[in-house]
């Protein structure tokens, strides 16, 4: 009977608020088998029919118009097996219950439509806020950049959300293309907040610091002055969130330079098979520096010759599990997907995911795929 239900959404997001949501869809044909019980027992003298009067009106509460009618279509179909058992038929007190169970049929999928018209009005206005704050915060990446064609993904775990803590972009400058992908621990308004700082942050620091751990560094302090603000909502867990970031550049020369602070390692395929750029040692997530000291905070370089592709990601996409509890093996999904230019590279890497995890992500995905063309090509 699952079909009944999928008009309303579910309210709260807890196991437990689930549980009792579904137990309220469960009372009115609850009502109705009690009702059936008693009117097939010897206890039939008792009067029922206030309680498949209420029915629909219960049913109202908790489901949408589509699950109301099929409360009333049980409660009127029980009506009648009853009277027709007990010889009712005729009686007055048979068709007041009709009658009573029709007005608050009608009055309980009025209200049920009404309800569900207005919530669907109010979640249209939030998606249509949600694309705006995502188109600012996560602008679509150029298909062309200098030397690299790119492309980039989105995914939000939950149904219906367009942002989330993932952030990415990719940005053309005198130094070459610089990119950035990071997940900022936690979720809600904290989370878009810290991705928002980190990204406004970068955005200007690209195009001025020659050196890319110093563009890091103004996004850990973007993060930090973020933090300070007073009187912000949901304080405490913004002190207490972090970013893991990754930056990439990518210059003229056959090589790609990465500064990563606590990010999953980005992976090159190189003539079909995947390498992953692990660094050399481990540097701290933006938010953490000052637990870890004496770590050297420096660029490191990678080969990345034309035809290479470099895939920067989140740890959604490593971290999707199968019924089997089995993690999503990127570098072999990358090494199978055989697509020419980068969007159709992401869109064959998101079927393989969502094949993986049979269409269920447990956390928001962001990818960002960039190819080096051929050097006569860039020319």
């Amino acid at each position: 009977m699952r079909w009944l239900f999928r008009s309303s959404p579910r309210p709260g997001t807890g196991a437990y608020s689930r549980v009792l949501f579904t137990l309220g869809q469960c009372v009115p044909f609850a009502i109705a088998l009690l009702v059936v019980g008693i009117e097939f027992s010897p206890a039939h003298f008792l009067y029922t029919g206030p309680l498949l009067t209420a029915t629909p009106a219960l049913a109202a509460v908790t489901m949408g118009p589509r699950g109301t009618v099929s409360a009333v279509a049980v409660a009127l179909a029980v009506s009648v097996a009853t009277a027709t058992h007990n010889d009712a038929w005729g009686s007055q007190q048979v068709y007041t219950n009709f009658l009573a169970l029709f007005l608050v049929s009608v009055a309980s999928v009025t209200t049920s439509s009404a309800v569900r018209t207005r919530r669907q009005s109010e979640l249209d206005q939030v998606r249509r806020i949600a694309a705006a704050a995502q188109a600012v915060i996560l602008r679509p990446v150029p298909a062309r950049l200098g030397p690299v064609r790119a492309a980039s993904m989105y995914l939000a775990a939950e149904a219906g959300a367009q942002i989330g803590g993932d952030l990415y972009e990719a940005v053309q400058t005198r130094y070459g293309v610089r990119m950035i992908v990071g997940d900022v621990r936690g979720k809600g308004l904290p989370a878009v907040r810290a991705a928002a700082a980190v990204l406004g942050a970068f955005r200007e620091a690209v195009h001025y610091e020659d050196d890319l751990v110093e563009v890091i560094n103004h996004c850990a302090a973007a993060l930090r002055r973020e933090c300070a603000v007073p009187g912000v909502s949901d304080q405490e867990a913004l002190l207490e969130g972090f970013v893991t970031a990754l930056v990439v550049q990518v210059p003229d020369g056959p090589v790609v330079e990465v500064v990563n602070h606590g990010h999953p390692p980005p992976l090159v395929l190189h003539r079909g098979t995947v390498q992953a750029l692990v660094p050399a040692s481990e540097l701290p997530p933006l938010g953490l520096e000052d637990f870890v000291i004496g770590l050297p905070d420096k660029t490191e370089s990678y080969p990345f010759t034309p035809g290479d592709r470099l895939l920067l990601y989140t740890d959604g996409v490593i971290e999707a599990r199968n019924r089997a509890k089995d993690f999503f093996p990127l570098s072999e999904a990358m090494e199978s997907v055989d697509a020419r230019t980068p969007r159709e590279f992401l869109e064959r890497l998101h079927q393989e995911l969502l094949r993986h995890t049979e269409g269920s992500l447990a956390d928001d995905v962001a990818m960002l795929l960039v190819d080096r063309v051929e050097e006569e090509i860039g020319q």
